[in-house]
């Protein structure tokens, strides 16, 4: 038989163990006030083909990141080729030294 905890309006938290047919609780147990049943969240996992293909280790998960990973590297090579040619067009500004305070 399941466990149901049960909250009231004055604030007592207390569990019933009852049969999922029977009737919810109506009334506090120690002050008589009227009482609403707490739902809590499940853990749910989802596991077998078709759900994440990021959650579980596959061959094919594998072999995609690995060519993203290639890909990705190509991608930041040819990105840094025409920024170390702008850089060298470009003079650098001098730096002043800090006065000094007394």
């Amino acid at each position: 038989m399941p466990i149901y905890e049960y909250r009231c309006e004055r604030g007592h938290t207390f569990e019933v163990m009852q049969k999922m047919t029977d009737d919810p609780v109506v009334s506090c147990t120690r002050c008589e006030a009227p009482v609403q049943r707490v739902f809590h969240p499940v853990a749910v996992h989802f596991k077998g083909k078709g759900f994440y293909n990021t959650d579980y280790g596959t061959r094919r998960r594998n072999r995609e990141l690995e060519r993203s990973g290639k890909d990705g590297a190509e991608k930041t090579e040819s990105k840094k080729e025409p920024a170390a040619s702008k850089s060298d067009s470009k003079p650098k500004a001098e730096k002043k030294p800090a006065a000094k305070k007394d």
